[in-house]
């Protein structure tokens, strides 16, 4: 892979995780409002935006990370060394935010699940399991962007999310 693949590359994994998080952050902001709970429904909307926003600039870091191997190779051993893994570790933080933000999806999730028409629960559970896999998806990613280990506190926290999420899911399919 060249230089220009490389800053031309689509973060796919991520590129799919995102979407997922946003159709659930779209489903619980429906359920909301067909339930009469026009709060929580803007909570949902505020969740998807910011998973896009994350989204975005998650489209700009990673082809910058995987290029620096390339924009780096006549700097010193060292200093290249250094230079790769600030961008590795500035490209694992939008799928920790990714993570993040699912984690409060699924957890709206569980709480819309609660509140919403008894005919329309099972969308919340569902959509909370999906934010569940988002955030799951977001964590592995964040392990494997970062060089410095499973220890990495990034790491911890974007697995406390993932797991955090899928405690909310269950939650949520609780309340059926």
């Amino acid at each position: 892979m060249t230089s220009q693949d490389r800053s031309d590359a689509e973060p796919i994994g991520a590129t799919a995780l995102a979407a997922a998080g946003v159709a659930a952050a779209h489903a619980l902001a429906e359920v909301a409002r067909a339930s009469s709970q026009a709060a929580l429904a803007a909570q949902a909307e505020v969740l998807r935006l910011r998973l896009t926003g994350a989204a975005r600039i998650n489209a700009l870091r990673y082809p910058r990370a995987l290029a620096a191997q390339d924009t780096t190779a006549s700097l010193p051993e060292d200093r290249r060394d250094w230079e790769i893994g600030q961008a590795y570790a500035r490209a694992a933080e939008p799928p920790l935010e990714l993570a993040r933000i699912a984690a409060d999806i699924a957890e709206l999730g569980a709480e819309i699940a609660t509140q919403a028409d008894a005919g329309l629960r099972a969308d919340a559970v569902a959509a909370a399991q999906l934010a569940a896999g988002a955030a799951r998806g977001a964590a592995t990613l964040v392990a494997i962007n970062l060089t410095a280990g499973q220890d990495d506190e990034r790491v911890v926290e974007a697995r406390r999310c993932a797991e955090a999420a899928d405690q909310a899911a269950a939650q949520a399919l609780a309340r059926l």
